[in-house]
Order: C-alpha cells, then sequence, then structure tokens
C-alpha cells in the first residue's frame, strides 16, 4: 500500500446536469489517497534487446484498476498484475459505447530518468472526452499518481533502442450492467502499458496516405474530437480500402462538404506550403493532439508562419500542381513524426519532396524525441519525471 496526499479533486453525491450528464462538485482542502498494491508473482519474459517490438502487442506485468460508483466517486486505486477482467454481458460499454481511452509514453533516458511526455495534456484531454461521453472526471492528481507508479513498477519493461518507448493506455469503461439509453452509474478506469517499436512499419520512410470522400469519420457537434472507440470503428472501412490499396492510413475529409482536410485516422496533418505551416484548425471534429500542439509550438519558435485553418483539398492539390506542396507529415502520440511521401485524392497522386522526408519534419522528429529521451533540454516543461518512491512496497 502506498499513500499520498492530493489537493482533493474527491467527487461528492453527483448529480445529472440538463444534459444529462453528471455535475462534478468537488472540495478545496487535502486528502489521503491509498493505491493498493499486488506484485505479481509470475513474472513474464521480457523482449530481450533486438527484439521486434510490434506496436500494441505486448503487455507488461502489471495494471492500474480504480472503480467508480454515485455513492463514493472514484475509489479503492490497485496496482495488480495484468490479466483478464469479470464484466456483465449486460455492461453498458458493450451495448452503448460508452468508453474514453487516452495513450502516451514513457521513456528511459540515457542518464536512466524515466520520463512521460507532457501527461497533463493526456488527463486534461481525457476529461474532456470524459465530459462530452457523460463519464465523470477523474482527478487530475490521482490520474497522474497512478500513471507514475504503474510505470515505476514496471520500469524494466521499458525498451530504450531507438525508436522504442513505453506506450501507455488508460481508458474507461461503463460497466453498470443495464440495457437502456443513459450515463452508466458505474464505471472502471484502467491503464495498461505496452513496450513498444514504431507505430507504422515505415519507421521514420515517408508513409502512403489515401485521402477518403465516400466515407466519414465525424462532424462538428458529434464527438470527433473525444478520444472514444466510437471514432475508430468508424474509420475502419476506409481503412480497409486503403490499406488493399496499399496505402498506410485514410486522410479524412469534413463529413458536410466532403472538401476540407480534417486528419489522418490516427495522426494529426500538417503541411509546409510554399514555406508556411498550415494545419487543419479543431472544429470539434477533429482530436486536439497532444504532439500537435507541441509542433505548433516549436515551428512558431523557430520562426514558421502557422497557420490553423480550414484547408481545402482542391487548393492542396493546386499547391503540389505549381511546386509549393513542400512536405507532409503527421503527429501523434503512437507516431510522434510521420513524414508523409504520397497523397492520393480520387485519381491524382501527389508525391511530395521525392518521397522522402523533408527537413523540417526531420527537425521536428528529432527535436520531439530528443525531448522526449531527455537529451535535449526540456526549456518547455513538457517531460514529467517519474520519482521513485516504492522501493519498500
Amino acid at each position: 500500500m502506498i499513500k499520498f496526499y492530493i489537493e482533493t479533486n474527491e467527487v461528492a453525491v453527483p448529480t445529472f446536469n440538463s444534459s444529462g450528464c453528471y455535475d462534478i462538485a468537488r472540495k478545496d482542502e487535502y486528502q489521503t489517497m491509498e493505491i493498493k498494491i499486488i506484485k505479481s508473482t509470475e513474472l513474464k519474459q521480457k523482449p530481450k534487446k533486438g527484439d521486434s517490438l510490434k506496436f500494441g502487442t505486448i503487455f507488461t506485468d502489471h495494471m492500474f484498476v480504480m472503480d467508480y460508483n454515485k455513492e463514493g466517486g472514484w475509489n479503492n486505486p490497485q496496482i495488480i498484475p495484468y490479466g483478464d477482467i469479470s464484466i456483465a454481458p449486460s455492461a453498458m460499454v458493450f451495448h452503448y459505447g460508452q468508453e474514453m481511452f487516452e495513450g502516451l509514453k514513457a521513456y528511459k533516458g540515457d542518464d536512466g530518468r524515466i520520463l512521460l511526455f507532457r501527461p497533463l495534456k493526456n488527463i486534461e484531454r481525457a476529461n474532456q472526452s470524459n465530459n462530452r461521453l457523460c463519464i465523470p472526471e477523474i482527478p487530475e492528481d490521482i490520474f497522474l499518481e497512478a500513471l507514475k507508479r504503474l510505470v515505476e513498477i514496471d520500469q524494466d519493461w521499458i525498451p530504450t533502442e531507438e525508436g522504442t518507448s513505453l506506450y501507455i493506455r488508460p481508458f474507461v469503461i461503463a460497466t453498470d450492467p443495464f440495457l437502456g439509453v443513459r450515463p452508466s452509474d458505474t464505471y472502471k478506469f484502467i491503464i495498461i502499458l505496452s513496450p513498444s517499436g514504431p507505430y507504422y512499419p515505415e519507421g521514420l520512410n515517408p508513409v502512403k496516405i489515401w485521402v477518403e470522400d465516400e466515407y466519414v469519420r465525424a462532424v462538428k457537434g458529434g464527438i470527433g474530437y473525444a478520444k472514444t472507440g466510437g471514432n475508430y470503428v468508424a474509420s475502419m472501412k476506409a481503412q480497409e480500402k486503403a490499406h488493399a490499396e496499399g496505402y498506410s492510413q485514410v486522410l479524412w475529409l469534413d463529413g458536410i462538404e466532403r472538401k476540407y482536410i480534417e486528419e489522418v485516422g490516427a495522426m494529426n496533418i500538417f503541411f509546409k506550403v510554399d514555406g508556411k505551416v498550415i494545419t487543419p484548425a479543431l472544429s470539434g471534429s477533429i482530436l486536439p493532439g497532444v504532439t500537435r500542439a507541441s509542433v505548433i509550438e516549436l515551428c512558431r519558435e523557430w520562426g514558421y508562419p502557422v497557420e490553423e485553418r480550414r484547408i481545402d483539398v482542391e487548393e492542396l492539390y493546386e499547391a503540389h500542381k505549381q511546386g509549393k506542396l513542400e512536405e507532409v507529415w503527421g503527429t501523434g502520440t503512437a507516431a510522434v513524426i510521420s513524414p508523409v511521401g504520397l497523397l492520393r485524392w480520387k485519381d491524382h497522386l501527389m508525391t511530395i519532396n521525392h518521397g522522402k522526408i523533408g527537413e523540417l519534419s526531420q527537425k521536428l522528429y528529432d527535436t520531439v524525441t530528443g525531448i522526449q529521451r531527455g537529451r535535449i533540454e526540456d526549456t518547455h516543461g513538457w517531460t514529467v519525471e517519474v520519482d521513485s518512491v516504492l522501493e519498500n512496497v
């Protein structure tokens, strides 16, 4: 058992607001929170140096679990051996899709420090998703402490080879055994860890992207900005079509006019056009990426004009024809920076920078990964070190 003090974001007895979601009452005081720790007695064999780490296929020895009910709020936080969970077939998550997930990474620096990259931004986004999905907010202090302690316990799983990291997947599922359309009264918050290599098999080599103009992923006013499974299952049909044609991902257009660029299935998207950096504005149907925000900040620091606005795919095609489309890259937790070498829109093939990674894309990758691994000084306060407090647990 480990005790830590948090500035209380304790949930009092929740009430429903006019939109049918929970209002979260708070108390301005401090309380002691206890995480119960049950260490695994059957440790798994860890990957060896040089082993292939396919993204999201290997999982560590432990996971964090915490429950929610209306009477007690978030309670009973535990770190336990990784394993199956028991849940009723009638649990609401299976029938109405009320769930949220996040993704961030831990790195082991050359100096041995364990670093999380911008975890508070992920926690903020998680609670924005929770709010949209009528899931009670998770107190920031509890969330961050859970991340740190779980990573600390399984720190020997953090790979150190170039392009690798410990991927962190927090998620919430609605657990009420009830068939009826309303927010659940009970939830389970879980964090699992996965040592992973590059998200794309191509690594830092430019990927091929299919511009989708038949199916749509999200519309303004919907749940496009929330990180929830419904957005991803909506993308799978187009993804299958793109894979069949030899493309790595789908670039979505808006769901109304089918002409304004939004995001790639697993990434936000950037274009360098005639010296300017352009990315779609956050309009309610695009995920507000943590890496996206970091890239915008870096580009502005380096003196590049950055525009967040609507981008017509016709405008992009015209820029390509005029030789002004200089670089394209995606940003995301999983991929970090992924250069794009080819865009296909209808029958038009747009080759970018002769199919090679661009100078700015490379600089962004080197800078972001350098900060993540502690090789470059973090002047932005983006990294959070995982301190060691569990020696006697």
